[in-house]
């Protein structure tokens, strides 16, 4: 069984493997019920999802009137400005079919401008404090792609006391000094402070260039399962960071099954050579 590990300072003990619900974005009912029933079978007690995720929330309100007990629920707002953040979580709400869940995220919030909206007076973040009071959220997150991402998760724990923080880290980041060094950084803050970190694109093979997309991922990942144990379990075996599955349903069984092995964390020997030998690129440039 994949191990339980406390989220952050909320009380909760997820899966270090969260679901990552943009896997059902574009998939039939059918397809989404089947996910649950992995989930289910494995003991996955987190889901994350967003609003900007196709349709996902739809295909997974139909679990929250049966299993809502079962998750640990997330959602994500893409939105800046007050009224157009309330008016989104709103949405997720009753596209999820609940009446509250239990962490809204500030999604992929790294651009300065952005930044200084969300977090003003008339932003974002004012939207979802005011959920938390109302009791539509027990918490409050951010999340952020890119290279600027720790960075910039550093000056929003200045800004505010989020309860989690959402970033990119696999192997080859690692091999980035300055994405290193920051990451570094924002994950002793969060540790010291009780923060959740949560971690993407650690499948990350490259990104597809010319080569035929075969996945509904936005990059290559790794897709045999001795590579995907070792992503997996380099990212796992640091201790108390969480996982956040892959964008394709169909690599689910396998991430699952290698965090359920928890084994030690590979060595950089061993990394470096699934680097070399898949050729493995950086995904972020900038």
């Amino acid at each position: 069984m994949i191990r339980r590990q406390p989220f952050g300072n909320t009380g909760h003990d997820s899966t270090a493997t969260l679901f990552g619900a943009a896997a059902l974005g574009d998939v039939t009912q059918e397809v989404a019920d089947e996910t649950l029933k992995v989930l289910l079978e494995h003991g996955v007690n987190h889901i994350d999802v967003a609003a900007s995720y196709g349709d996902a929330e739809l295909r997974i309100g139909p679990w929250m009137e049966r299993h809502r007990g079962d998750f640990f629920l997330a959602t994500k707002t893409g939105m800046r400005t007050y009224v157009e953040a309330k008016n989104e979580f709103n949405k997720s709400l009753k596209r999820l079919r609940v009446k509250s869940v239990d962490l809204i995220q500030l999604h992929n919030l790294t651009h300065p401008d952005e930044w200084e909206t969300a977090m003003g007076e008339g932003g974002a973040l004012k939207a979802l404090v005011e959920a938390k009071e109302q009791g539509l959220t027990r918490f409050i997150g951010i999340t952020g792609h890119g290279l600027y991402a720790p960075a910039m998760h550093m000056r929003s724990l200045k800004r505010y006391d989020f309860d989690s923080v959402l970033l990119p880290w696999n192997y080859i980041l690692n091999r980035d000094e300055r994405y290193k060094g920051e990451f570094g950084a924002l994950l002793n803050e969060c540790r010291d402070r009780g923060v959740a970190v949560q971690t993407i694109k650690s499948l990350t093979k490259g990104p597809w260039g010319g080569k035929e997309q075969i996945t509904t991922t936005w990059y290559e990942p790794f897709t045999e399962q001795g590579d995907i144990d070792l992503a997996v379990s380099w990212i796992l075996g640091q201790g108390t960071i969480f996982l956040n599955t892959s964008s394709d349903v169909r690599l689910l069984p396998k991430i699952i099954a290698a965090a359920g092995r928890n084994v030690p964390k590979p060595s950089n020997e061993m990394m470096d050579e699934l680097c070399e030998r898949t050729h493995m690129s950086r995904l972020f440039v900038s």
